[in-house]
C-alpha cells in the first residue's frame, strides 16, 4: 500500500482547516471575579501547539493542580485553569522542559494519519521558535503571578 506523505504548511488554507492542526490560547483571568473576564491572552498558534505536545510539555504541567470539567488535566481540546498559587510551579516546569530542548535539532514529526487514502501528515518543528514560544509564555505566566491572576488554557 502506498502512503502520501503530507508536510503540513501553516500558509496553506486546506492544512489549516484539518483537525490536526490545532492552535490555542492562554488567557490571564481572576477566577473569583463575578463575571467573566479575560485580561490578557498568549496566542498559541499552529507550530508551537504541536511542538508543545512533542515536548510534552502538558505531560510535564499535568503535576500542577488543574481544574476541568473533563478531570483530563491539562490536554489536548479541553479548558483547564490554573490558580495563581501554581504559577511558581508552572516556572519551574517551563525552566527544565527548556533544558531538554536542543535549538539545533529540528525535527519532523508525525501529527496524524488516515487509511482512506492513505496519507500520513507530518510537521516540521523548529525548537529555536518553540523556545521563543517558551519565552514568551515565561514572561505570560511572570505577569499574571505579579497580577495575581489566574490561567485559562483553551486547547
Amino acid at each position: 500500500m502506498d502512503i502520501t506523505y503530507i508536510l503540513i504548511d501553516d500558509r496553506n488554507a486546506l492544512h489549516r482547516s484539518l483537525s490536526i492542526c490545532r492552535e490555542g490560547t492562554i488567557n490571564s483571568v481572576q477566577l473569583e471575579d463575578p463575571e467573566y473576564r479575560v485580561y490578557l491572552s498568549l496566542p498559541i498558534d499552529f507550530h508551537d501547539y504541536a511542538a508543545m505536545f512533542h515536548y510534552g510539555l502538558p505531560e510535564a504541567l499535568n503535576q500542577l493542580p488543574f481544574i476541568s470539567e473533563s478531570g483530563n488535566g491539562f490536554d489536548s481540546w479541553d479548558e483547564v485553569f490554573l490558580h495563581c498559587s501554581s504559577l511558581p510551579s508552572m516556572l519551574k516546569i517551563i525552566d527544565g522542559l527548556k533544558k531538554g530542548i536542543d535549538p539545533d535539532n529540528p525535527e519532523t514529526i508525525l501529527l496524524g494519519w488516515q487509511e482512506e487514502p492513505p496519507a500520513a501528515y507530518l510537521r516540521e518543528i523548529d525548537p529555536k521558535r518553540f523556545l521563543a514560544f517558551l519565552r514568551r509564555m515565561r514572561e505570560f505566566v511572570n505577569r499574571a503571578e505579579r497580577e495575581g491572576r489566574d490561567l485559562e488554557f483553551i486547547l
